[in-house]
């Protein structure tokens, strides 16, 4: 079947985790031949485990914006990064790249609830929810036998996430964990704002706020204005804080799909100008023009 290489969301079927893990297999065994999957599928099974409240003493992940799709959303973006990155000749091992792909799929374990937390949702935990994520992989990863500097650097990768972390302050091992670091940092930020129901999340990203206390937003329109703003601090933090490693994409689309162009740019600005249409032209009425996905249905359904 021919694909449609006009929209990002048809490269892979992004709402089938197995789908995206397949591709990110597919994408890591044309650098590394004999790549050792075995322990980044075990984890991607436990992290979907995980979100479907599945796994030993945890709820199923009940925060709509920060999901299951999110994450595996961000692993393909971060998979694809590192491959561009070896097709330009940057010099990553098979155990580092082994353990961003493994930082990827628990970066954002710290919205789990625990089974016995039965108050509110993961949402309440926003501002805390990389120390979190850094405490259920340091607990995850001595269990299974990881060493301390495992646990390090994957949590130094991690903390690259931290919208507000100042990358030049964490001590990195090495330049390879630092790349990776940034890599994992860009792949969380272009990984949602490219999805294609990016829009119609942030609806549902408004209440995960309100519930954990960031920002001052008076409604779901006014963050709808702000995300103006935060993609134009996004392509700051993207171009200097983050190493500018959105480069490497378009070499992964040439390789992969004979394609010269970063899908993800492209799919981050039709957004954000769909985003500008939906102001400029309709106000009040903007939620009859997010309808992708059924989150506004939801929202009608939960009398929000």
């Amino acid at each position: 079947m021919e694909i449609d290489k006009t929209q990002l969301a048809k490269f892979v079927n992004m709402e089938d985790p197995q789908s995206v893990l397949d591709e990110v297999r597919a994408i890591v065994l044309t650098v590394f031949p004999d790549f050792d999957f075995k322990p980044v599928m075990a984890v991607s099974k436990d992290t979907i485990d995980l979100f479907r409240g599945k796994y030993p003493g945890y709820q199923k992940c009940n925060t709509v914006y920060h999901d299951l799709k999110h994450t595996t959303d961000s692993l393909l973006a971060m998979t694809r990064l590192i491959h561009g990155a070896i097709l330009m000749g940057e010099s990553l091992s098979q155990k580092s790249v082994g353990m961003g792909l493994i930082a990827t799929l628990l970066h954002d374990t710290g919205y789990i609830q625990a089974r016995e937390d039965d108050s509110g949702s993961g949402a309440k935990y926003t501002q805390t929810h990389i120390e979190r994520s850094i405490e259920f992989l340091d607990k995850y990863y001595m269990k299974r036998g990881y060493s301390r500097q495992d646990v390090k650097d994957c949590s130094d990768m991690l903390r690259c996430t931290g919208i507000n972390v100042v990358i030049e302050k964490i001590r990195f091992r090495s330049r390879e964990i630092e790349i990776l670091g940034k890599m994992l940092g860009t792949a969380d930020l272009i990984g949602q704002m490219a999805d294609r129901t990016y829009l119609e999340k942030l609806l549902f990203l408004y209440y995960e706020f309100q519930e954990g206390n960031v920002g001052e937003y008076k409604n779901e329109l006014d963050l709808l204005g702000k995300t103006l703003g935060f993609q134009n601090f996004t392509k700051n933090r993207l171009a200097n804080e983050l190493g500018n490693v959105t480069q490497y994409m378009i070499h992964h689309f040439k390789e992969r799909w004979s394609l010269e162009a970063d899908m993800y740019a492209i799919t981050i600005d039709r957004n954000i100008m769909y985003l500008k249409s939906i102001l400029e032209k309709l106000g009040e009425k903007y939620r009859d023009y997010l309808r992708r996905g059924g989150y506004v249905k939801r929202l009608e359904k939960e009398g929000l």
